[in-house]
């Protein structure tokens, strides 16, 4: 069996506590590149201080209309951002399909890890606007919680 090692082990995403030691829990392997994918693409540029160049710009395209040259550009910014960002991965093609759900893109993400020449995808949703029943649900006004003092 190859030794994997260089795939690494890491921080699972979402963090997660396990109960029964009280530590992280970890994910390694093709887990570990797998979470590193997802993360890239959840990660607005420039929202980590420190690496403002980490992450996609996906969300910029959240409220444009949905169409052949909308859906090209797109697709070339995750297969950028993934192969920029994540030095494990290789070969990434991205597409995405449109007629699933109204107002959300499928992302399917394909990439081989380079070590182990092997083929893994990752199936991302990604919601272009809020659908009808949505803003249904959402509350008109926000209040804020009023406390009162005891004297």
């Amino acid at each position: 069996m190859p030794d994997k090692s260089f795939l690494g082990t890491g921080m699972k995403f979402p963090p997660q506590i396990n109960r029964a030691t009280g530590r992280f829990v970890t994910a390694s392997l093709e887990e570990s590149v797998k979470e590193s994918v997802y993360l890239i693409l959840m990660t607005q540029k420039t929202e980590r201080f420190l690496r403002p160049q980490f992450g996609s710009s996906i969300m910029a395209y959240t409220f444009m209309d949905v169409n052949a040259t909308t859906l090209t550009i797109v697709e070339r910014e995750v297969s950028e951002a993934i192969t920029s960002q994540e030095p494990r991965v290789s070969a990434v093609d991205v597409t995405t399909d449109s007629g699933v759900q109204d107002g959300c893109l499928i992302f399917n993400v394909s990439y081989t890890i380079s070590e182990t020449n092997k083929r893994d995808n990752l199936v991302f949703p990604f919601y272009l606007n809020v659908t009808p029943e949505e803003e249904e649900n959402e509350p008109e006004h926000y209040e804020e919680p009023t406390e009162e003092i005891s004297g």
